[in-house]
């Protein structure tokens, strides 16, 4: 049997049990998250909500995310999954009900806005998953973990609209929506008391100083500054399109105190990697805790074009069936299209499962190739072709895109134990960065050259693989008492 194998019914082991308790409050953190989004129809109406008000509502429902996955990469390296994880879902599930009880546009804005900080739930548990798996099984576990707590805005979907009927008459949807805040308020207070950051015994290794992750040479402390403009990029993005050119929420004023807000935002985050890096650069690094900050710019390149295209994809490809094969009409394209998300829950524990066995780099070089190849036969995608055999070309890419999502995350706790929630956080935001990227392209041009340009993203993305370090040997960390554990990484 190889050894990357987990025997997720062995209950009796604490690293299962810990697997378990910490997906399913990923997959809460997600049902959260996207609650809103089958119930979009029923308060559109029950608001009298314009097209542009709702799509309004989709974007600041990932607007607080790429900050949020920053901030929350930093407070779990510093207090441990286990409280973030709880306070997390405590809060968003009282923000939920808010956003349930809601009686106007503005209240409705307002708690999907801040609703967009659950998104960040992703990060806490990469971090607590590596803590308790070996190197040989946490791509595989971190795969399962991701997988099916991606899942649960996909049950959601199929859930709440149920629930909603359920409860009956015009406050249905609002009953469902508050179910969902109660149960990850619950399960919040469950987590807390149940969860543990490291098996008995273990270390959790904290970072030296907050606010920004340590490097290792001077070189890649300017890399790192320049690697976080392109989230304030996105963010100025999100910006533009709920501006008075575009959607219309932001007045010219309130746009342009965002626009001023983010550049100082980005000088204040300079001065925080500042504080944490100049000194210990100054007296050097050890060669024992030293690490290419590359090999981070790497995986956040990649989950750039893996679960970017996906949050992109995902969006356009019920709209994508409905417009390109007649007869169609929109419960069938979107149950069509849901062949893509649905792919997570095999997809990125394969992914995970394939880099423990085969090796990081390799793993990654073949699951980007194919997803570059998988893009491209979607570009040739047009009514002629047979629906099932476009459905099966989207789901064969979507292996691709979240297998790869997978292999990133294989990696991620393997870079610096005491950073991974730093590291997850950033690799996440870019996934999100990636995903505004993409969407922005899709306004610009139609759908086969939305779907070669992700392609050609891929390929650009296979050049930088090539020089991804395959981890290997140890791993040094520093104990609070000055002593160095060595953490096996092959």
């Amino acid at each position: 049997m190889s050894q990357a194998t987990i025997n997720l019914l062995d209950l009796k082991d604490p690293k299962i049990r810990m697997l378990h308790i910490t997906w399913f409050a990923f997959f809460l953190s997600f049902v959260v998250w996207f609650s809103h989004a089958p119930m979009l129809a029923v308060i559109k109406e029950a608001f009298d909500l314009t097209g542009e008000q709702v799509k309004a509502l989709m974007i600041l429902n990932v607007a607080m995310t790429i900050p949020a996955r920053i901030l929350i990469g930093i407070l779990v390296d510093k207090f441990g999954p286990r409280h973030i994880f709880s306070g997390l879902l405590i809060l968003s599930g009282g923000i939920c009900l808010l956003f349930a009880t809601a009686t106007s546009y503005e209240q409705l804005a307002l708690f999907r806005f801040l609703l967009g900080f659950v998104g960040a739930g992703f990060v806490i548990g990469i971090r607590m998953v590596g803590e308790w798996f070996p190197a040989r099984q946490v791509g595989l576990a971190e795969g399962i973990y991701g997988g099916w707590g991606n899942f649960g805005s996909a049950a959601g979907a199929m859930a709440l609209p149920t629930i909603a009927l359920m409860f009956g008459g015009d406050n249905g949807w609002r009953y469902a929506l508050g179910l969902t805040g109660v149960v990850a308020s619950f399960y919040g207070v469950f987590y807390y008391l149940k969860a543990r950051n490291t098996p008995k015994g273990s270390t959790y290794f904290k970072p030296k100083k907050s606010g920004g992750l340590e490097v290792s040479s001077w070189g890649d402390f300017w890399f790192y500054l320049a690697m976080n403009i392109p989230m304030y990029i996105a963010l100025a993005v999100l910006t533009w399109k709920l501006s008075p050119s575009n959607l219309g929420l932001l007045s010219s004023g309130g746009a342009g105190g965002i626009y001023i807000g983010l550049v100082l935002l980005y000088l204040f985050q300079v001065y925080q990697i500042w504080k944490v890096n100049h000194e210990h650069l100054k007296q050097g690094v050890p060669e024992m805790q030293r690490y290419q900050f590359r090999q981070v710019a790497i995986l956040d390149g990649s989950y750039f074009v893996t679960f970017g295209s996906e949050l992109a994809v995902v969006s356009m490809l019920p709209l994508f069936f409905l417009e390109t094969f007649e007869g169609l009409d929109p419960v069938k394209a979107g149950l069509l299209a849901s062949g893509f998300a649905f792919m997570n829950l095999v997809a990125r524990p394969g992914g995970g499962w394939l880099s423990d066995r085969f090796g990081r780099r390799k793993t990654l070089m073949i699951l980007i190739s194919g997803l570059a190849a998988g893009y491209f036969l979607l570009s040739h995608i047009d009514g002629t072709w047979w629906i099932f055999l476009a459905v099966l070309a989207t789901m064969c890419c979507s292996f691709f895109v979240q297998a790869g999502e997978g292999a990133v995350f294989a990696m991620v706790p393997l870079v610096q134990r005491r950073m991974t929630g730093q590291i997850a956080g950033m690799a996440g935001a870019y996934g999100n960065v990636g995903g505004v990227t993409y969407l922005t392209i899709l306004s610009f041009v139609d759908y086969q050259t939305f779907f070669l340009l992700i392609a050609a993203s891929a390929i650009l993305l296979f050049v930088g693989v090539i020089f991804l370090k395959e981890p290997s040997g140890k791993m040094a960390e520093v104990l609070p008492d000055g002593t160095v554990e060595l953490i096996d990484v092959s």
